[in-house]
């Protein structure tokens, strides 16, 4: 609701269907959920929520015998009901002429969206306008990027095609700002797509797209969390098989098959846009039925074989007995796993850090631009070829920086790190400074964060953090106003970002972990031969955060026009995570705010008295400083402000006043303990952990301590901990919501 981009969307999908419920925002209708009788719930649960319409995905390193014994004890005993589900029936009519909306509403930021109907996924065109829709969309090649954002026409576009049931839509979008003209905008996109059949896409653009999706469909099934996530999306298209049916179609797709549904969809009578023209002679796109599923992927049988994982163990010792750390290499210390994973898959983790609180003074902007365009062009590869080329070698890599550091993670494939890590060398050591890219990257930036100038969430979270940060203007660890960073980013040149990179890149302070499938010996070598003579031009010192005693306050502030408002609290703890008290507060954080739906706030404000959909806390250990913050949040409708307020200040002073149970405490450790356990288990959070424990100078038998230490708390200690540490009335608290229109005060 908050987002202009997301509600115009919700908006062009109601227009677009009359009858199917693909037009109806899936959370229903705010009128329906309060006044809906409990006995209409209690019958869609009896007509539904039934064993005969439920799928159970198990995905991982499991032991079958096992579990689909645990599943019989557990689920076989439900009885299958007597009752019979029937079949949805609603057809969507062919469209017989452009439809339009038009929405307005407080935003800052301009947005056109069109919306095409297109067949069901199962349909043997889905494949071609799924390509089709990639190359109107992709960035930097896409044609809607060259037509809108080259040009400066837009700030940002996309396009997407719905993969559902039944016939869904093609949507291509353009987010223009404010003092940029909607109506050229609108045009140049209705152009681009309109006229696709009379512009055929090239075997080039299909390939770069192809490829794309082949990688992304491969990687999908090397990852067990992505599998289950995606299978369960597949079923509800109609069966999880399709995923195999789409890449087969895929591979098989041509410049002329995109050509050809171009020609079918993507015309004026079977779009959704903001007016409607009438006309004498409707050319209407007939949507074809959905296939018969069933019969689609009976006796289907998939070609493809996948290296399998090994049943790894996540706990820290045997982490530990398997991690190396050879000599550091220049500056930048190494931490390698290796072990088998599925699909021979690898994440890597490289940080190098940079500069001081002196020489930074003044840079920040010029050192987050510097960063951002280290992916957007090296003096051997363009922005699209490194993206080209990084599709080929199936890999996926995220290089960003900012004023003290730079990152860099991979995940790819054994047989192709090496390749990748040379191409990831190339980006940091080799990059090209582009004009253009430098003047689409500001534009970009500028548009972002004119869009957040009104949005609750963003208000409040900087207004908290520019409580908590009190340090100069110019200081690296000032936080600027959305106005100031606009002003940044347009007042910094191309050569303030050469100049930063010249000044501070190099790699005399890093670490480098990888984990999963690689050769132990190759990594160091590339390492060596790519970083190791590549000397920072100044010395790193860290920037500190000290511990401030900062006076709390009680802010609210005024977004009209904003259905959702938000609630922080927060409060600086004079501690370091290797404390004695620090387990306790953890434990203790997690039992209040930490543990999701069984949390105490979550329960109160979430389950008990329904104010608040999303709500915790959080707690966060400094390392390095004593300097911890602990973190509510809560998002809640504007009126229920003074009940969400009460009920968070409540659950808090009943935590310390009253402390925690004996029974809170045995329940509490052993979620938090799997959450630990199941972080290390995956491969690229366990990557940056040991890349940061690098930076710390820790082992794993740190983390093994601290759970140790968690896992033999008592209740006594816990509520001791957070009525020393913890003091309800030093919380600063912050709102945004549209308060005025709800009659409730905004803060104190």
């Amino acid at each position: 609701e908050n987002s202009p981009n997301r509600i115009l969307s919700e908006r062009v999908q109601s227009t677009a269907y009359l009858w199917h419920n693909y037009g109806k925002s899936t959370i229903g209708a705010r009128a329906d959920i309060e006044k809906v009788p409990i006995e209409r719930l209690q019958g869609f649960w009896r007509m539904y929520y039934q064993p005969d319409n439920a799928y159970i995905i198990v995905s991982g390193k499991i032991d079958e015998a096992k579990t689909l014994g645990l599943i019989k004890q557990k689920f076989g005993p439900i009885p299958r009901p007597t009752r019979v589900i029937q079949p949805t029936y609603t057809d969507e009519p062919t469209q017989d002429g452009e439809r339009s909306v038009t929405l307005r509403r407080v935003g800052d930021i301009q947005v056109a969206i069109a919306g095409y109907h297109i067949p069901a996924s199962s349909h043997p065109d889905a494949a071609a306008v799924n390509v089709l829709a990639q190359i109107l969309g992709d960035e930097p090649s896409g044609r809607l990027y060259k037509a809108l954002v080259e040009t400066k026409k837009a700030a940002r576009v996309s396009a997407s095609s719905d993969e559902l049931r039944d016939p869904g839509l093609l949507m291509a979008s353009a987010e223009v700002a404010k003092d940029a003209s909607l109506d050229a905008a609108r045009d140049a996109l209705l152009a681009t797509v309109e006229s696709f059949a009379n512009t055929p896409p090239t075997q080039e653009e299909v390939d770069r797209i192809r490829t794309q999706q082949l990688k992304e469909i491969e990687l999908l099934l090397n990852n067990s969390e992505r599998v289950g996530v995606g299978m369960s999306e597949l079923i509800a298209s109609g069966d999880w098989r399709l995923l195999f049916v789409t890449r087969d179609r895929l591979q098989k797709v041509t410049p002329a098959d995109v050509q050809r549904v171009a020609k079918l969809y993507l015309k004026p009578s079977n779009r959704t846009l903001g007016l409607f023209v009438p006309t004498d002679k409707p050319d209407r796109s007939e949507i074809p039925a959905t296939p018969d599923v069933a019969s689609l992927v009976k006796d289907y049988k998939s070609d493809v074989v996948v290296a399998t994982g090994e049943a790894f163990d996540p706990s820290p010792a045997n982490i530990e007995s398997r991690v190396t750390r050879p000599a550091p290499i220049g500056g930048v210390k190494l931490a390698l796993l290796p072990k088998k994973t599925r699909g021979a898959i690898a994440q890597a983790s490289l940080t190098l850090r940079f500069g001081d609180e002196t020489s930074l003074m003044n840079r920040v902007t010029a050192g987050e631009l510097t960063g951002e365009m280290l992916m957007r062009g090296t003096t051997k590869h363009t922005r699209q070829q490194l993206q080209d080329a990084f599709d080929k070698l199936k890999a996926r890599v995220r290089v960003n920086g900012g004023a003290t550091s730079v990152r860099a993670s991979i995940e790819a494939t054994r047989e192709n790190l090496p390749a990748v890590m040379q191409l990831v060398g190339e980006v940091l050591r080799e990059p090209a400074f582009p004009e253009k890219e430098f003047d689409t990257l500001k534009q970009e930036q500028v548009t972002a964060i004119e869009q957040q100038k009104s949005d609750p969430i963003s208000i409040a979270r900087t207004a908290l953090a520019r409580h908590m940060s009190p340090y100069p203007k110019g200081d690296v660890r000032y936080v600027m106003t959305p106005d100031e960073e606009i002003a940044a980013i347009k007042a910094t040149t191309l050569d303030d970002v050469k100049k930063f990179y010249a000044d501070f890149y190099g790699a005399s302070n890093g670490e480098l972990a990888v984990v999963g499938d690689f050769d132990a010996q190759t990594v160091p070598t590339l390492t060596t031969q790519l970083l190791g003579t590549w000397k920072s031009p100044r010395a790193y010192t860290r920037v500190p955060r000290p511990y401030q005693d900062i006076s709390p306050v009680n802010q609210g502030f005024e977004t009209p026009d904003k259905t959702n408002a938000i609630f922080l609290a927060t409060a600086a703890v004079k501690i370091k995570d290797d404390d004695a008290d620090y387990p306790a507060l953890a434990l203790g954080n997690y039992i209040l705010g930490g543990g999701f739906l069984n949390s105490r706030l979550a329960t109160r404000i979430r389950q008990k008295e329904g104010l608040s959909y999303g709500v915790g806390s959080q707690f966060s250990g400094d390392p390095l400083d004593s300097n911890s913050a602990f973190m509510a949040y809560a998002i809640y409708a504007p009126q229920n402000e003074a009940k969400v307020e009460a009920a968070f200040n409540e659950e808090l002073a009943r935590a310390i006043k009253d402390g925690f149970t004996p029974e809170e405490i045995a329940a509490a450790k052993t979620g938090f303990l799997q959450s630990r356990q199941v972080g290390r288990a995956q491969d690229n959070s366990l990557s940056s952990a040991l890349s940061s424990d690098l930076f710390l100078g820790r082992t794993l038998a740190f983390d093994a301590d601290f759970e140790q230490k968690v896992n033999a708390l008592t209740a006594e200690q816990v509520s001791t901990a957070m009525r020393k540490y913890f003091d309800p009335s030093r919380v600063t608290i912050i709102k945004a919501g549209d308060f005025a229109k709800s009659a409730k005060p905004a803060g104190k």
